[in-house]
């Protein structure tokens, strides 16, 4: 899909897309996305046509902690 790994953390992928940043964060089975709202949503379709997954919507917690 375009993503590249980051050297600093092997859980961060990011991609640039018409100068818009879009942020991909693995922690554990959950994927976390950031970026304009959407580019969010392209990708998250396209990434639910490729793989199994559910989308739980906005983080709100995140390990205990208000986002």
């Amino acid at each position: 899909m375009g993503f590249v790994k980051s050297d600093i953390d092997p859980n961060l992928y990011y991609l640039t897309v018409e100068n818009e940043p879009l942020i991909l964060v693995l922690y554990v089975d959950d994927l976390f996305l950031t970026g304009s709202f959407m580019l969010i949503k392209d990708y998250k379709k396209n990434m639910a046509d490729e793989f199994n997954m559910k989308d739980l919507g906005m983080m709100h917690y995140f390990l205990g902690l208000d986002v």
